[in-house]
């Protein structure tokens, strides 16, 4: 070999083309949400009277958080901070909107699906929508290229807790049919009991459907946001008595199993090794319809209240290569986090408008170290009502919606809720989850420290009769 060719074969060998490796692929990401799912109601959390091997599996391959919050136990506005980054008190999105309610997401606040759509992903939306029902505040308008669900809450409908249509002057003779959207038309009402048991079913073929057409297009966004086990329940035939825990443990083994077919389209398609799979819910169990709602054991009361049994959810998170298996994180992080941290990992630009969530990238890959949010806000409507730092909670005095010490319903119908008052009190959660035992008096100190916590959050977001800083507003029709 002459001293040339040598020379040019070396200069080949170590040059920059021969050393780079394909740019990695963004990764898919597939939100999953449950609706009144309680923290207790997946294996891994400890349920019982009904199994989630599929859940339990997804856990076992990525990543378990211990303490994961939604930003207030409420339907409109969880979702809100879900697809925002935002508390809802920033974006003006309190509460549970209703079908003649004429506020929704503002037009100028970025969704997760605008974020990526604008990085050349394929979006979708499945399920129940519920942050504004006309069609300028639809999917289709905050990025998704499809959509198909429910507009709203699935008890929204002129029928009775027995299946029955309501007449005379029944409350719920103001709700029209519950309808079935796909992109801005209707195209199906929900009218009976039955139709309500399929609803799992439809929105899980939907999902493999968008799946299988989309996995070999570039990356994907899928949002499935289940109705169920929101009341009222139901469960399609396949699954209706399998378990022990009765109709309620029937929805959550469909859901499971419906997941499974989910991940299993993933495997498929062969884009599991490279998809973003997150499943949690969009608050606590909705606990006075007793034997038709969940648990939130060993914390304290459920939907409606931010007490930890209302705003403290399951979830789990699995992307293969980046977060390890088996692992599991008790530090904090919230729905907020969601936004920015997929936003991380696809490539994608963060929103112009200030958020209020972090990523959590940097946790994800090494659960072991802390998490990157220290703090969180509880508020309920436009009320501040708790904050944590650490492991302390402080509660404001307030009052608040409370299910203890009284019968719960059955077979779909609620019972009662009572109504209780707190006084300023410190918890530590990692001693007491339960919030039982008020331990301001040992530690005035942190008293101190989570009162200035506090009067950010009140300067930033307000409080009941303050305004704050930061606060922008929800879009309204006239």
């Amino acid at each position: 070999m002459s001293s040339t060719l040598a020379v040019a074969l070396f200069a080949l060998a170590s040059s920059p083309l021969q050393d780079a490796t394909p740019e990695a692929k963004p990764p898919n990401v597939v939100l999953i949400y449950t609706d009144d799912q309680g923290y207790a109601d997946l294996g891994v959390y400890g349920a019982r009277g009904f199994a989630t091997p599929h859940l339990d599996r997804l856990a076992g391959e990525g990543l378990r958080l211990e303490s994961f919050y939604v930003s207030q136990a409420v339907c409109s506005a969880s979702r809100a901070s879900i697809r925002t980054g935002c508390y809802p008190n920033r974006i003006g999105t309190l509460h549970a909107f209703m079908p003649w309610s004429k506020i929704g997401l503002a037009e100028e606040e970025e969704t997760l699906a605008e974020l990526l759509h604008a990085v050349g992903y394929r979006t979708a939306f499945v399920g129940k929508w519920h942050l504004g029902h006309q069609q300028r505040f639809l999917p289709l308008n905050h990025g998704y290229d499809e959509s198909y669900g429910l507009p709203y809450s699935n008890d929204m409908w002129p029928v009775d807790y027995d299946g029955v249509p309501v007449d005379g002057v029944h409350k719920k003779t103001r709700y029209r049919r519950l309808p079935i959207f796909e992109g801005d038309q209707t195209v199906g009402f929900v009218d009976t009991l039955e139709d309500q048991a399929t609803l799992t079913r439809r929105y899980t073929d939907r999902a493999i459907d968008f799946i299988k057409r989309s996995a070999d297009k570039g990356p994907f966004f899928l949002e499935l946001a289940h109705s169920m086990p929101h009341v009222p329940i139901g469960a399609s035939e396949e699954f209706r008595g399998r378990t022990e825990y009765g109709l309620y443990g029937d929805v959550i083994e469909e859901i499971d199993a419906c997941t499974g077919e989910l991940l299993e389209a993933l495997e498929q398609t062969g884009v599991a090794e490279n998809t973003l799979v997150i499943f949690t819910s969009d608050n606590g169990p909705w606990l006075n319809y007793g034997d038709h709602a969940g648990l939130a054991l060993p914390l304290k009361e459920g939907k409606g209240t931010m007490w930890e049994g209302g705003c403290r959810v399951p979830c789990i998170l699995r992307l293969p290569g980046i977060i390890p298996a088996g692992t599991v994180s008790s530090g904090l992080a919230t729905t907020l986090d969601l936004l920015p941290t997929i936003v991380e990992l696809c490539g994608a630009a963060p929103p112009r408008l200030k958020i209020d969530g972090l990523s959590l990238v940097a946790h994800l890959k090494a659960p072991a170290t802390e998490s990157p949010r220290d703090e969180f806000w509880y508020y309920y409507g436009n009320q501040l009502q708790a904050v944590r730092s650490g492991r302390w909670k402080l509660h404001f005095p307030h009052s608040y919606r409370t299910y203890e010490r009284l019968q719960p319903g059955e077979n779909g119908h609620p019972g009662p809720t009572g109504t209780g008052r707190i006084s300023r009190a410190l918890y530590d959660l990692e001693a007491d989850p339960g919030e039982r035992r008020d331990v301001a008096d040992q530690h005035p100190e942190v008293v101190l420290e989570l009162e200035k916590v506090a009067a950010r959050a009140r300067a930033e977001l307000g409080d009941r009769g303050l305004a704050g800083s930061g606060q922008r507003k929800s879009a309204r029709i006239e």
